[in-house]
C-alpha cells in the first residue's frame, strides 16, 4: 500500500514546483506521481533537471502539452501553432535527451489499483469536469480493466473529487498554472489505493518573488506578461469552467 503526491501541470514554473516539494508530506511520500504538461513553459529544462533528481520515487505521465512540445521539436507539429505563445519557446529550449524523455512517457500508469492519466485514460486530449454527466464517464472508463478503482487526472488545472460509476475520480488542479486561486494545487493520496484517504492541497508561495524569478531567469521574450497572469491566477475558475464546458458536454 502507497501514498502518493500528485503533480500536475507544472508547465514549466520552477518557483511553484520547488514549494510543493519542499512540503512534507511529499517529501514523506512513498511515490509522486507527475501527471503531465511538465515542460510547457518559462523554465522548461529547469524543471525536467530537478524532476529527475527525484529518481525512481517518482512515475511520469505524458500530457498533450509534452507530446507537442516534441512533435513541434520532431514534427508534425513544425511550425503549427501551439496552446500557448509560449511552448513553440519552450520546445527550442529543450535538448534531445529531454525531447527522448518526453517522447518516452506512458499515457497512464498505475499504483495499487489507482490509474494516473492527464486528461482520461484514452485520451491526453478528453476534458472530463466535476460535473460531466455520468454517461460521459461512462465513456471515458469504457476500456479501463475492473480492477481499476480510482483515476487520478489533470489537464484542465480544475481540482476536484468525485465518484463516477463505482470509482474515485481525482483531479489535483495545477502546479504551475492555476485557475481561481494562487498558489501551487497537488494532491495527497494515502495508503490503500482507491480506498485511501485523499486531500486536495494548496501550497503558498510568494507570487512576487516567484514573478521576479522567473522573469530573472527565463529568455522567453513575453516571461513578464506571463508569470504575471499565471502566477497570480489572473484567470477565474468561472472563466476557465466556461471555456472547457462544452467540450465536457460532448460526445
Amino acid at each position: 500500500m502507497t501514498s502518493v503526491a500528485v503533480l500536475s501541470d507544472i508547465h514549466g514554473v520552477l518557483p511553484a514546483l520547488r514549494a510543493v516539494l519542499a512540503e512534507p508530506d511529499v517529501a514523506a511520500a512513498d511515490r509522486i506521481v507527475v501527471t503531465g504538461d511538465i515542460a510547457a513553459g518559462p523554465q522548461p529544462r529547469q524543471v525536467l533537471d530537478v524532476l529527475r533528481g527525484l529518481g525512481d520515487r517518482a512515475l511520469w505521465v505524458r500530457g498533450n502539452a509534452d507530446r507537442e512540445l516534441v512533435e513541434y521539436r520532431r514534427g508534425p507539429r513544425a511550425g503549427l501553432p501551439l496552446a500557448d505563445p509560449i511552448d513553440p519557446w519552450a520546445a527550442e529550449q529543450l535538448t534531445e535527451d529531454d525531447l527522448d524523455l518526453l517522447q518516452s512517457l506512458p499515457l497512464s500508469v498505475v499504483v495499487d489499483d489507482v490509474l494516473f492519466c492527464h486528461a482520461t485514460p484514452r485520451d491526453d486530449t478528453e476534458i472530463v469536469l466535476v460535473d460531466s454527466p455520468l454517461h460521459r464517464w461512462a465513456e471515458v472508463f469504457g476500456a479501463l480493466d475492473p480492477a481499476v478503482r480510482g483515476v487520478v487526472c489533470g489537464h484542465t488545472h480544475m481540482p476536484y473529487v468525485r465518484l463516477a460509476h463505482g470509482r474515485l475520480v481525482v483531479n489535483p488542479g495545477s502546479v504551475g498554472m492555476p485557475y481561481g486561486r494562487p498558489g501551487a494545487h497537488w494532491a495527497l493520496l494515502g495508503p490503500g489505493g482507491s480506498r485511501g484517504g485523499v486531500q486536495l492541497r494548496v501550497t503558498g508561495y510568494d507570487a512576487e518573488a516567484a514573478v521576479a524569478e522567473v522573469v530573472a531567469d527565463s529568455t522567453y521574450p513575453d516571461v513578464a506578461e506571463w508569470a504575471d497572469y499565471f502566477l497570480h491566477a489572473r484567470a477565474t475558475d468561472a472563466e476557465a469552467l466556461g471555456t472547457f464546458s462544452p467540450g465536457a458536454a460532448a460526445s
